[in-house]
């Protein structure tokens, strides 16, 4: 049988609710709150919304919920474990529903350990709305930390015509915000060296001056450099098109899906092919980690990826930065 529980049943109700608490308990982490939400359950029963199911003298389950306009909450469904797998947790829900006019949703709250009580929402066609989401401290401070270290980057065009990079540059530099503070270097090694001060600083506006200049000659442009003193990144740009990006710590920023993880991985076929770089060579020295420390140091490293593609920028201040 099911009833409404009154205020004769208080103490019961007390006592099924601290069932439940003791058999599901919160994370460990969690202040108490117990004495609220026992008091919460106890305002429930003067409005008529606790429920007990009983076989013959025995209380065997709980249900109790607060009313929130259309929304019904369930704070308590508990049913003893010699009582459960007969129906009386769904019977106590059916007969809550039916008793609150007005009610279009009802929602409840269960612990993502809980697995067996996720199961049965589940079945009844319940559907997550929210998700609660934990982590340590610690942990999570050490994973979005973010190293503080030098930030700089040059762009390399393939081609012998200074005279041209340095036009297109002037032309350029204005409309991402920079005007002074640039060189132009070259041709060695059959590239023409472009360094800029905002460049420097500003990796979004290396990439974009890479592209523009790519796209404007047409020509092979490489931009690369050091960012946050902790990974290298380069970008391959072919007549404007992207062709080739590589960051030798993918989840500096943050964690990817692994797809995009891969994705900021070198190509070596097409750097061999762009660059005339020995793919063997690019393989070997353009690596990616999850950490910093599991690579050459960054100013090392950027030196090997550069020399490899024939960029190399000794006597041009990387040294140092």
């Amino acid at each position: 049988m099911i009833r409404p529980a009154t205020a004769d049943d208080l103490q019961l109700v007390r006592e099924l609710w601290h069932a439940f608490e003791s058999e599901v308990p919160d994370a460990p982490w969690r202040p108490p709150d117990g004495d609220d939400e026992l008091a919460q359950v106890e305002q429930a029963v003067e409005e008529g919304t606790v429920l007990l199911a009983e076989d013959g003298s025995d209380a065997i389950g709980l249900a109790a919920a607060r009313r929130r306009e259309r929304l019904l909450f369930l704070m308590v469904l508990y049913v003893r474990p010699a009582a459960r797998r007969r129906g009386v947790a769904g019977a106590l829900v059916c007969e809550l529903a039916g008793r609150v006019e007005g009610a279009e949703m009802l929602e409840l709250s269960v612990l993502a350990s809980n697995e067996s009580a996720r199961a049965v929402y589940e079945r009844w066609g319940m559907k997550p709305v929210e998700l609660t989401l934990a982590a340590r401290v610690d942990e999570l401070a050490r994973r979005l930390e973010q190293p503080a270290g030098p930030t700089f980057g040059s762009i390399h065009v393939q081609t012998d015509d200074t005279g041209a990079v340095e036009r297109l540059v002037q032309k350029q530099l204005p409309r991402l915000g920079g005007s002074a503070g640039t060189s132009v270097s070259g041709p060695r090694n059959g590239w023409v060296a472009v360094h800029d001060e905002l460049c420097d600083r500003d990796p979004a506006a290396l990439q974009r001056l890479a592209r523009e200049l790519s796209y404007s000659l047409p020509a092979v442009t490489l931009a690369i450099g050091l960012e946050r003193g902790a990974a290298v990144r380069y970008n391959l740009y072919d007549r404007g098109g992207a062709v080739d990006e590589y960051l030798s710590v993918p989840e500096l920023y943050g964690e990817l899906p692994p797809g995009d993880v891969v994705a900021l991985g070198a190509n070596p076929t097409v750097v061999a092919r762009l660059t005339g770089a020995d793919a063997r060579a690019v393989r070997a020295v353009a690596r990616t980690a999850s950490s910093p420390s599991d690579l050459p140091p960054p100013l090392e490293l950027i030196e090997q990826i550069a020399a490899v593609m024939g960029v190399s920028e000794a006597g041009h201040g990387w040294e140092g930065a």
